[in-house]
């Protein structure tokens, strides 16, 4: 079932009195459900502030994030903890992948967080198609930079969320396996319905998304 993404007029604000920092000044939008958006600008423009609001990570100083209809910073904690666990997927820079548990068991780590059963024929096809079949008895520190990617990816995917969230998933790998990486992730957008939002700096991965937001000085920018 599709999971409309909306975000009115949002405001997210650090600090008190003169020092007060306005990280996101009045933000409105709808994110594209089963699509690629990509969030682009310059270092300091509010785009992590706004992925953390929409992903129930940060609560916005004003305004209201809807999923379908419900406006998430209004459910108890318990309930938006949920929904981070079962809607949302998060792939970040750093990977966080925890070091003392194999590969297999990062990946299934969401499910068994919402104490879920785990789905063993879609969790063996997304280590298929993430190429990480030889891989899962592996601890991270084994693998490359692009590998752990992998696996956070198909973290991400486990629980089946709606919209995984991508905060700069390609920073820290170079450009053969940023290709691959981001290969993978629009392939999960086609094969799984996904929604993905992602903060990237990268104009060549920001052109191949399906709707562009530029954020500067947490606004906007209106084409």
């Amino acid at each position: 079932m599709k999971k409309i993404l909306k975000v009115d007029n949002i405001k997210k604000i650090y600090g008190k009195g003169e020092s007060a920092v306005k990280a996101i000044d009045g933000i409105t939008l709808e994110i594209e459900s089963e699509k690629f958006s990509a969030i682009v600008g310059e270092s300091g423009s509010g785009k992590s502030t706004l992925l953390h609001c929409m992903a129930g990570l940060d609560k916005p100083t004003e305004g209201n994030v809807y999923l379908d209809d419900k406006d998430i910073y209004k459910l108890s904690d318990d309930k938006l903890s949920k929904i981070r666990v079962k809607e949302f997927g998060f792939v970040f820079q750093s990977f966080n992948l925890i070091p003392v548990v194999n590969v297999y068991e990062n990946i299934v780590l969401p499910v068994s967080i919402a104490n879920d059963k785990i789905d063993k024929n879609y969790i063996d096809d997304i280590i298929k198609k993430l190429g990480l079949e030889s891989q899962i008895k592996k601890f991270p520190n084994e693998l490359s930079g692009g590998q752990q990617q992998r696996v956070a990816i198909a973290r991400a995917l486990a629980n089946k969320p709606s919209i995984i969230f991508a905060d700069e998933p390609t920073g820290n790998l170079d450009s053969k396996t940023t290709k691959e990486v981001m290969d993978i992730l629009k392939f999960c957008v086609d094969e799984y319905k996904q929604t993905l939002v992602m903060i990237t700096h990268n104009d060549e991965i920001a052109k191949s998304a399906d709707n562009i937001i530029t954020i500067s000085d947490g606004k906007i920018l209106l084409k």
